[in-house]
């Protein structure tokens, strides 16, 4: 915990007005997206044309985009169109000892429905170098419109499948075409993004997420006046550059695997007739 020092205040704890962000609805997901497209490169689909024995080593969210909208005839419900832009690394068996790694841009999209309230007041927020002695002409500060907020927090997904498949055999899901996909996010891989009528590689998704919407509201809190940390600022010095590092705690978590109750999500640990858990494999 910080060691941080509240200030004296005479009058003890007062009523003080922030300026934040209320969390309106929110909802959590664990969703499986199958046999959604994998768009790859030229070297990607030359790999998937020579062979089927592909493995998925690493998959990595390189992007999100959230659109809000209002839902008709429900006021103060919105809905999400969420749109996942997950890069995945892939090993490929072409012959005995022969592996080749490739990349690609995996798509998918989800649609949640929250409450968010209604707002009907026009915001304006300054902004600096837009604003004071001499501001500039064309603006001098930020309208915003009142839509809420959507976040969503999601890890990096699992890849539970992967395989190849023949064209127009196998339905898979789509739910863009390779122009759609920003270009950061395909200048993302090695290699430019191609898209071919040839055999297709899909994989299938687990996500865990958690998405909420949020607006603009100033809370009144209880709270103390100001708070400054005790402790003071440790800098190495220029003719000892250990100085800062002998400082620093000894990482002991690092170094002590943790144990099996740590990950038996409520399984019972007793020891059953041959001498071992209930959990894992036996």
């Amino acid at each position: 915990m910080p060691d941080n020092r509240l200030c004296s205040n005479p009058h003890g704890r007062e009523n003080i007005c922030i300026d934040t962000y209320r969390i309106l609805d929110s909802c959590r997901d664990k969703d499986c997206f199958e046999n959604v497209k994998v768009y790859l490169t030229d070297f990607g689909e030359e790999i998937i044309e020579r062979t089927s024995t592909i493995r998925a080593t690493c998959s990595k969210i390189v992007s999100a985009y959230i659109d809000v909208s209002e839902v008709p005839f429900n006021r103060g419900f919105y809905q999400l169109d969420i749109k996942i832009y997950v890069k995945i690394s892939f090993e490929a068996c072409l012959s005995q000892g022969n592996i080749q790694e490739f990349e690609g841009i995996a798509v998918v999209e989800k649609k949640v429905v929250l409450f968010g309230s209604e707002g009907n007041v026009n915001i304006f927020k300054s902004e600096p170098g837009k604003s004071g002695f001499c501001p500039e002409i064309s603006c001098d500060c930020t309208r915003t419109n009142n839509l809420p907020i959507a976040v969503i927090e999601t890890v990096d997904p699992v890849v539970l499948n992967v395989k190849v498949v023949e064209p127009h055999v196998f339905p898979c899901c789509c739910c863009c075409c390779l122009d759609d996909i920003p270009e950061y996010v395909t200048n993302s891989v090695h290699g430019k993004l191609c898209e071919r009528e040839d055999k297709t590689l899909v994989v299938s998704l687990g996500f865990f997420s958690v998405v909420r919407i949020e607006r603009p509201a100033q809370l009144l809190i209880n709270a103390v006046e100001c708070c400054i940390p005790e402790k003071e600022c440790i800098t190495a010095q220029e003719n000892d550059p250990c100085t800062l590092f002998k400082s620093m705690a000894f990482p002991v978590d690092e170094f002590c695997p943790p144990m099996l109750n740590k990950f038996s999500n409520g399984c019972s640990q007793q020891p059953d007739n041959h001498g071992k858990g209930s959990c894992g494999c036996h």
